[in-house]
């Protein structure tokens, strides 16, 4: 379903054609991806190979916070923009000094229906207002020189399982949200909304009824439940006027309760969508009928790629289920998907020609029965072959710097039986086994064309941080036992870190004032794969969040 109605132009502050700019510009970051393209890419460069090594803090400010800090800060003008599941903070860029506060009042009971954790990914600015999400599937609007609360929008009931973490994204006038909860029996939905009145625009669900466009990819009576969740935020390409959001996992995740054969659209999807409208213009889906949770959330980042000769528009995704994905963005043609995941068991490779996965025996006979009376181990598990936080991509060089994980996953199905507000899986968890080697992850400068790396930095404990390149020549990365470091782009050979005191899985920025380069990074962790990976690790990484800014030392 669609709605429509006028929109507004933001009336001061920030507008249209600066967040157009975001990524060319460089004193401010005023988008989730530094740049509507999501490259997380900056052109400054006083903080290089050469110069890395005098890199010092240059102020550090308590959140008061313990839960997870995966967010990523805004700067605009000066003033500095953190959120948290329960504040909005307002901080002096230069200094470090708290401008203002504004605490985000939730009921108790809305932690019972959080899949992954109580956190905020962060904010989004247009004209003179702040825009954020909360966990009880509210959007405010803040005055972004006071932090007073303008307006709030409820969009979804909470203890239905709903809930909101992303940063929302705006988009040609409009401010985009989307939902988390797909492992609670919810209803996947992308919402427009306008940014004076908060009033809904459009509403476009992503599992779609019966008597609608591929309702009939889903067993009957499901798609209430369906999942198909929005909970990571899109990218826009104003030129073409596409927004591109990725949509995870079908519910339950027992892929054979959504029906056998049935692809499930739009789960595990990337969606192209008119911001203004909500107008669905193409789709392609990564996995159809997914069984191991690998959703389609991850960034969908842009760029131009020669490929066969010729220079194509497209986006790319380093998909969990172990894939790495390029897109004709103009019109959803898949052009390369490549294994980049060390270890994968679930498919035997893409068929380009159909765009499907070839699925294994393994896979095959998984879906074949509702209740399975063995094990499974799947590669990768559940956390995928990278999680959400985001890669950066240097134009320069081509490359993606992507954080991926190597682990497995130990289930076996059985029958989902919902209720309103819990977990609704429809398997049996066995553990996430580990390589022979100890490596849980690695950290890779991977060709996109290929999905191989042209170097790779083999970890114990995965990475799960955003990553930051540089016209400096460095890649930022931040570690869950602490350590923020800066790796040469051609090499990753370590070239300088530091400890924040708490495991960071934040979107690390940087950004200029005063003809000075700054680097932050929010630090804080206490995540789902802390509490259930039983990586040793991470048995003495303390909470408590903290906004970290360096520069270079006299």
């Amino acid at each position: 379903m669609v709605m429509s109605a006028p929109l507004f132009a933001a009336t001061a502050g920030v507008d249209d054609a600066m967040l157009r700019n975001d990524a060319k510009s460089t004193e401010d970051v005023l988008t989730y991806g530094m740049g509507y393209d999501q490259k997380r890419y900056s052109p400054l460069a006083k903080i290089n190979r050469k110069t890395v090594s005098k890199l010092v803090p240059v102020w550090n400010l308590s959140l008061d916070h313990s839960a997870n800090a995966s967010v990523q800060p805004l700067v605009v003008n000066g003033m500095m923009y953190v959120t948290t599941h329960t504040a909005t903070v307002a901080i002096d860029a230069l200094t470090g000094h708290q401008k203002w506060k504004t605490p985000v009042s939730l009921p108790q009971d809305v932690y019972a229906s959080l899949c992954c954790g109580a956190q905020s990914r962060g904010a989004a600015v247009y004209g003179d207002k702040l825009f954020r999400t909360t966990v009880d599937a509210r959007v405010m609007a803040l005055d972004i020189k006071t932090g007073k609360l303008l307006w709030e929008t409820k969009l979804a009931d909470y203890k239905e399982g709903y809930a909101f973490v992303l940063a929302p994204l705006v988009a040609n006038g409009v401010v985009m949200v989307g939902n988390s909860g797909g492992e609670f029996g919810t209803r996947g939905f992308l919402e427009g909304l306008d940014p004076q009145t908060g009033k809904s625009l459009w509403h476009v669900w992503t599992v779609p009824a019966p008597n609608e466009k591929h309702g009939d990819t889903w067993a009957e009576g499901v798609y209430l439940k369906g999942g198909a969740p929005t909970w990571i935020t899109g990218s826009y390409d104003p030129e073409l006027d596409l927004v591109y959001w990725g949509t995870g996992n079908g519910g339950p995740w027992n892929a054979n309760a959504r029906g056998v054969g049935k692809d499930n659209l739009y789960s595990c999807s990337v969606l192209a969508i008119r911001p203004k409208t909500g107008e669905l213009v193409w789709y392609y889906q990564f996995t159809p009928n997914d069984a191991y949770d690998y959703d389609g959330v991850n960034e969908l980042v842009q760029s131009e790629l020669k490929i066969d000769g010729q220079m194509r528009k497209v986006i790319m995704q380093a998909n969990r289920n172990g894939y790495f994905y390029v897109i004709d963005r103009t019109n959803g043609q898949l052009l390369r998907a490549n294994q980049f995941a060390k270890k994968l068991n679930w498919a035997n490779g893409i068929d380009m020609k159909t765009g499907r996965p070839i699925e294994s025996e393994m896979t095959k006979k998984v879906k074949a029965s509702l209740e399975s009376e063995e094990f499974y181990e799947v590669w990768p598990g559940a956390f995928g072959a990278k999680n959400w936080a985001p890669m950066a991509f240097d134009p320069k060089r081509n490359l993606a710097y992507v954080n991926t994980v190597n682990m497995g996953m130990r289930f076996k199905t059985t029958k989902p039986e919902y209720r309103r507000g819990t977990w609704y899986l429809g398997i049996e968890m066995g553990g996430f086994p580990a390589p022979d080697d100890g490596k849980r992850g690695a950290l890779r400068a991977l060709d996109p064309l290929t999905g191989k790396p042209k170097w790779s930095v083999e970890l114990d404990t995965p990475y799960l941080s955003g990553v930051l390149a540089t016209a400096g020549d460095l890649v930022f990365v931040g570690a869950m036992t602490g350590e923020f470091l800066a790796l040469d782009s051609d090499t990753g050979k370590k070239l300088w870190s530091f400890q924040t005191g708490s495991g960071i899985t934040s979107l690390p920025i940087t950004w200029e004032r005063n003809g000075e380069q700054y680097i932050t990074v929010v630090s804080g962790s206490a995540n789902l794969y802390q509490a259930i990976s039983a990586d040793p690790n991470l048995a003495n990484v303390p909470p408590g969040s903290s906004v970290w800014t360096f520069k270079l030392s006299k």
